[in-house]
């Protein structure tokens, strides 16, 4: 299957949002078991201001319905999400 990225930036001063959501975005993650590389983007402080996942799914549709079912984009966290397909060369 192929692999895609979901390049995802909060929107500014959404820290509690993210917070809020974070226990509901891992248990999608879990339960999906469609993701095969994840994590937050960080600011110079070290807070998460956005994510990097990837997800092995069939097909674009997928990868778009993944990412629109995410817990975090559901409440409103992401100003802005952007989905690539992605070929694995390292690691």
């Amino acid at each position: 299957m192929p692999l895609f990225a979901l390049i995802c930036t909060d929107k500014p001063d959404h820290a509690d949002l993210r917070a809020a959501t974070r226990a509901a975005h891992l248990a999608y993650i879990d339960d999906t078991g469609a993701v095969v590389h994840g994590g937050p983007f960080l600011n110079p402080q070290g807070g998460m201001i956005g994510s990097l996942v990837i997800v092995d799914v069939p097909n674009r549709a997928m990868a778009e319905s993944w990412a629109a079912n995410d817990p975090y984009a559901k409440a409103g966290l992401f100003g802005d999400v952007r989905i690539e397909e992605w070929k694995k060369v390292l690691g």
